[in-house]
């Protein structure tokens, strides 16, 4: 009997076990358990073998493009501490933050833009696409160049995580913290959207009346991850001012930004079909005709696509990024001066990483905005400051990981000049892929994937001449000098 007991025990403490084994992958999506448990998969990683607070690690950051950069960019030009004592100092030290730091960039254009996927029911499908990003951030594979058919291994693992994305961190953040526990590791993940939110709130006073405005793309919009925190930061920092939001989504900006052809194609000078952006028959973005002054778009070159007479068009399409920044901007006032509000609009929170590239460009309209008159009358400046703060999240992004690195004495002593850029481009080897043209997918089969169906969509490679175009150089070389410097290091070391 003792024997048929001890048996009985046995075998129910097995199956308990198998139970909690089995209900722990459940609570996996599909794409965790590849990389957590198989091993044969492509996605797999051993990381019981993987070096945890090692300071000569570069730091992982990822953007759903190249719009990450603007966040980098402000990291590597950082001057807001002292190196030696690590004390937060007004004026800095004039040596940068991070010289001795090297970084690992992911843009994963070839599913951007990430603000659509909320929009096509496909969040599931977004999040996948995220936790892919951070497994190759955590892995070492990548491919030299899309046409190769083997990757190499040689790729180094990181020590933080930065999500330079706002669709990303409003949807991904909780998630990626909740992989990285399963995958037993302590390792710190960095959103913008809580950076953003305290460099707004640093521009008033803790008992002052302020309107934010929050410009992002429509899945961070869609998520309110930034009204909500807005809320949550102004409580627990003591502000007690009354302070309300509006948000604007900028449908086709951060698109056009990377020069996706569905929303912006320099080489027309007619309408066209495929246009997904602002129009007077978009419904998601409308162009609003009886207001079409105070947009004050321009029309030369090709930057806006009519048919009809141009002084009164039967259709209008946005073709240049000025005239976007326009619309969006111009969206963003109607919707205040709609609301009857008295509370002044003092800060605009620049809610997608691609935005900052045109900072000027923006401030810009906001100043035209606040002078624009209609019958001899201001038609916005009874609730707009006449300075704007326009805020760039990447800035307290950059303190958020100092103060990380200091605190967990993980700063290394390298250089910046090891940075490596990779971008995703889509696998050529994969059958099921279908394809506008080699580097991007046709736009129903982008959003008309499924999540769970795991499979190569992209080649992480990477960033050379043949992925990265001319115009885009040429705009990173203006607006981020340092940042592109580095690109070009990299670049020039693997060629």
């Amino acid at each position: 009997m003792k024997k048929i007991f001890i048996l009985s025990l046995f075998v129910c403490l097995q199956f308990v076990f198998f139970s909690c084994s089995k209900n722990d992958n459940e609570q996996n999506t599909p794409i965790e358990n590849e990389i957590l448990y198989n091993d044969d998969s492509f996605f797999y990683i051993d990381f019981k073998n993987y070096p945890i607070k090692d300071k000569r690690l570069p730091i992982g950051i990822f953007d759903s493009g190249t719009g990450g950069l603007t966040v980098l960019d402000a990291m590597i030009n950082s001057d807001n501490f002292n190196n030696e004592s690590h004390q937060i100092e007004k004026q800095g030290d004039n040596k940068i933050d991070f010289l001795n730091e090297s970084f690992i960039y992911l843009g994963d254009k070839a599913n951007m833009p990430y603000g659509e996927y909320s929009g096509k029911n496909k969040t599931d499908l977004l999040k996948e696409h995220i936790i892919k990003d951070v497994q190759f951030l955590l892995g070492d594979k990548y491919y030299p160049s899309q046409n190769s058919e083997k990757y190499n291994t040689d790729k180094c693992p990181i020590k933080a995580i930065v999500i330079a994305c706002n669709t990303a961190t409003a949807y991904g953040k909780n998630d990626i913290e909740s992989f990285i526990k399963k995958a037993g590791l302590d390792i710190k993940v960095i959103g913008v959207i809580g950076a953003g939110v305290r460099g707004a709130l640093e521009n008033i006073t803790k008992t002052e009346d302020a309107t934010f405005g929050i410009m992002a793309t429509a899945g961070t919009v869609a998520s309110n991850g930034y009204p909500n925190t807005v809320a949550e930061q102004k409580y627990k920092l003591d502000y007690f001012g009354g302070v309300i939001t509006f948000q604007q989504a900028g449908i086709g900006l951060a698109a056009a930004i990377d020069g996706e052809k569905d929303y912006m194609d320099t080489s027309l000078n007619n309408i066209r079909e495929n246009y997904r952006g602002p129009s007077f028959t978009n419904e998601n973005a409308l162009i609003n005709k009886t207001i079409l002054a105070r947009y004050n778009f321009d029309f030369s070159n090709n930057q806006m696509l009519y048919s009809g007479n141009l002084d009164n068009p039967t259709e209008l399409q946005i073709n240049s990024i000025d005239n976007y920044i326009k619309y969006h901007v111009i969206s963003l006032l109607e919707k205040i001066r709609n609301s009857e509000t008295k509370i002044k609009l003092k800060s605009v929170i620049l809610g997608c990483t691609h935005y900052p590239f045109f900072m000027d460009n923006f401030r810009k309209e906001f100043k035209s905005a606040y002078s624009y008159k209609e019958n001899g009358e201001f038609v916005y400046r009874s609730f707009m400051a006449e300075e704007i703060a326009l805020v760039d999240p990447a800035i307290n992004t950059a303190k958020e990981l100092y103060t990380y690195l200091n605190k967990n004495n993980l700063f290394n002593n390298g250089s910046i000049e090891n940075s490596k850029f990779y971008i995703s481009v889509p696998n050529l080897s994969n059958e099921n892929n279908k394809l506008a043209d080699p580097l991007n997918f046709t736009y129903d089969y982008k959003y008309g994937r499924n999540s769970g169906d795991i499979q190569e969509y992209i080649k992480n490679v990477p960033f050379s001449d043949c992925t990265i175009s001319s115009d885009l150089m040429e705009r990173l070389k203006e607006q981020i000098p340092f940042t592109y410097s580095l690109i070009k290091t990299y670049i020039n070391s693997i060629k």
